[in-house]
């Protein structure tokens, strides 16, 4: 891309730095400074950013066509990047809370995410090679793409449509509450109450770890799985699983078959549970 402007090694601190920039390349510069200027590059469209550091707010906000390589935002660099579409971000630090919201047609790669409320309500979204750390990860957000993403959080893919997760580790109580249309394969999912209320989601080759998962479940499937300290499994789902693993306990599954190498214990105290527990 040929660039309107060139900025290389400078400093900026003010409001609305480069506010609307079109066709810009910004290298090595630093957005930082006692006058605490937020919106740096608000408005902008056809940015190329690398070696950058961001210690100010909202850099990034209602931004078209943006890379970002081998940058810093630090944990006072809140809200990043918000309302921007067609975004690529490798190699980079995301450490302020809030850094992606609203936006669509990302990619992510080869990140370290430290962001509490990050990816809310975000569209098509690829993220691979990263490790990320945060409270309510990704909610309500629609048709991500992830794979080798290792993950530690609270309450993450809350509300989440039409995704698919790949060689993924994910240590997070309350994860995928209400997701639909999932597909999660040849991952780790370790966490409480593992995929509450969830809609036509299935676990492939996966390992799933922790107390109470896959309750209230509808369309669920487990297919070649392992399930390890799984105690109430299953409570008023409609599940089709073959499980490789001895589960602690199953109560209660609703409907489907579950087909399982042994279960420690098996509650059947509801007259509405119809599934079917089949052992080895």
């Amino acid at each position: 891309m040929s660039y309107s402007n060139i900025y290389k090694d400078k400093t900026f601190d003010e409001e609305r730095a480069l506010y609307g920039s079109d066709g810009v390349l910004v290298d090595s510069c630093r957005f930082d400074g006692p006058a605490d200027g937020e919106s740096a590059l608000k408005e902008s469209r056809n940015v190329d950013v690398k070696d950058c550091f961001f210690n100010l707010r909202y850099p990034f906000w209602h931004d078209e066509h943006l890379t970002i390589d081998s940058s810093e935002m630090t944990e006072l660099c809140r809200a990043a990047l918000w309302y921007t579409d067609d975004v690529k971000i490798t190699d980079t630090q995301l450490h302020g809370i809030k850094a992606l919201r609203e936006c669509s047609n990302a990619v992510i790669k080869d990140c370290d995410i430290i962001s509490p409320e990050f990816g809310w309500s975000v569209r098509t979204v690829e993220m691979k090679d990263t490790t990320a750390q945060g409270e309510y990860f990704m909610m309500r957000s629609d048709h991500l793409k992830f794979d080798n993403v290792t993950l530690k959080g609270k309450y993450s893919f809350q509300y989440i449509t039409d995704s698919v997760f790949t060689n993924c580790n994910f240590d997070t109580k309350d994860a995928f509450w209400h997701a639909k249309n999932v597909l999660v394969k040849d991952s780790v999912i370790k966490g409480e109450y593992l995929a509450w209320y969830c809609e036509n989601v299935t676990f492939e080759n996966c390992t799933i770890i922790g107390t109470q998962p896959l309750c209230y479940c509808k369309g669920l499937k487990l297919i070649n799985c392992k399930m390890i300290d799984t105690d109430l499994s299953f409570e008023r789902s409609e599940v089709e699983a073959t499980v490789s693993t001895v589960v602690d306990s199953i109560k209660n599954p609703r409907s489907g078959v579950i087909k399982v190498a042994g279960v420690k214990e098996i509650i059947m105290d509801d007259p509405l549970a119809q599934g079917k527990i089949l052992t080895e």
